[in-house]
């Protein structure tokens, strides 16, 4: 990680039935995307399938630098998120519910906002370490502590939780910072840094890189927490 990104490679498969709308809404939001970014739709290919099936392919430029993996973070690394957490998790537990608002937590679930800002931004502060959090904080920054063979401490009482995620939590009856740290398609950014690195407003610092093995939250049980797409 830690690529400017350049441009996007697209396999789509589709029916024959498939409307020409559609398809516009589609190509319409693929460059609107890139937008965000500066890259743009490079190339790919398209087949004729039963499903609709879409595989996109991202590239970016290190710029000479050495790529952000997961395995280098060290003991005595800070741990940071930059981005949301817990509003796309909280948004679906809201359709389950039967419930529409808060229509910005909705919104979250149906369209993520990556900062895809902050990970050139992470690997020229220095990163060990970054991945996205896409399948939940907690799972997620395991993957970092296995590879990097460490273990990882997050303080609950480091996580700012939005007034909306409080008001999703009324209404359900849930634990705001539950979804916080295993809800995941907000597609934040996670990383790690070496001590002392100052960071931007945009990052927060929520634990630290530790002996060990592992992700444990502070004074928190949590299990396996997250998503687990090969779980029975």
């Amino acid at each position: 990680m830690g690529a400017d990104p350049t441009g996007i490679v697209v396999g789509l498969g589709l029916p024959p039935e498939a409307a020409t709308d559609w398809l516009d809404d589609l190509t319409d939001g693929f460059r609107d995307e890139c937008d965000l970014v500066g890259a743009s739709v490079v190339g790919g290919d398209i087949t004729r399938c039963d499903l609709v099936v879409i595989a996109v392919t991202a590239m970016g430029d290190l710029g000479g630098r050495e790529p952000v993996t997961r395995s280098g973070a060290r003991p005595g690394d800070a741990v940071a998120v930059a981005g949301r957490l817990g509003h796309a998790a909280a948004g679906l537990a809201l359709l389950h519910g039967g419930r529409t608002e808060p229509a910005e937590l909705v919104d979250a679930h149906r369209r993520p906002e990556p900062p895809y800002a902050r990970g050139p931004e992470a690997a020229t502060l220095g990163a060990t370490s970054m991945l996205d959090v896409s399948d939940g904080l907690f799972q997620d920054l395991g993957h970092v502590a296995k590879a990097s063979r460490t273990g990882i401490a997050l303080d609950p009482g480091a996580f700012a939780v939005h007034p909306l995620l409080e008001e999703a939590a009324r209404l359900l009856g849930a634990d705001p910072l539950e979804w916080m740290l295993s809800g995941g398609d907000d597609h934040a950014l996670a990383a790690t840094f070496p001590a002392g690195v100052r960071l931007p407003p945009a990052w927060t610092v929520v634990g630290q890189v530790i002996d060990g093995e592992g992700v444990q939250v502070t004074g928190r049980p949590m299990g396996r927490g997250g998503w687990d797409h090969f779980s029975k």
